[in-house]
């Protein structure tokens, strides 16, 4: 991955300055059906939007002006994706943009703090429900954050990865590295050939 990234960086496809955080869930088979009669021991469950899901979450860093992936965690499922936050971004970054799964007033004003400027989806309460201008804010800022939905569409589509191979974290997020690595180019197949 990184020779990938270095060739893109030099092509100046890759540039510095700004990160999009995400995070997908790539599911598991649950089957017990194994010698052991249990489920993946590193794997776990989560819940999102009512629907239990079971397997492998993938946290990507994205570069803002290209959308291709510079930074990639892997994890169990249930791992919050604020946790990865930091391991997703690179010392120059200047902007962070993400969904409500990042949202921390603490991380904001670090951030503010440090000069960065931070787009993070705004999280809605019953106490604190989102006014029109929050509204309008995270429109207009979606746009962006929507890049690295791309990669995903690559991953699941073209590369067919919805349903871990493996068991174990390891395996499987060494072939999430290797898909990503084809993803880049795939993304910026116009530019590296013209």
């Amino acid at each position: 991955m990184n020779v990938i990234n270095d060739t893109l960086e030099t092509r100046g496809l890759l540039l510095k300055g700004g990160t999009i955080v995400d995070a997908i869930i790539i599911h598991a088979p649950p089957s017990t059906k194994n010698q052991d009669r249990k489920r993946g021991p590193k794997m776990h469950q989560t819940k999102k939007d009512n629907q239990w899901y079971f397997g492998v979450k993938v946290h990507v860093g994205a570069d803002v002006n290209s959308g291709l992936v510079h930074t990639i965690s892997v994890t169990p499922a249930n791992a919050c994706d604020i946790s990865q936050l930091p391991h997703l971004l690179r010392e120059d970054d200047w902007a962070v943009f993400g969904d409500k799964g990042y949202a921390n007033n603490k991380l904001k004003r670090l951030a503010r703090k440090a000069g960065v400027f931070w787009d993070v989806s705004l999280k809605a309460s019953t106490a604190h429900p989102l006014t029109g201008a929050n509204k309008r804010f995270d429109h207009r800022a979606s746009s962006t954050r929507a890049r690295v939905k791309h990669v995903f569409r690559v991953i699941k589509r073209q590369f067919g990865y919805t349903k871990v191979c493996y068991k174990g974290i390891a395996k499987n997020a060494a072939q999430v590295f290797s898909l990503i690595g084809l993803t880049n180019p795939y993304l910026a197949r116009r530019a590296l050939m013209g």
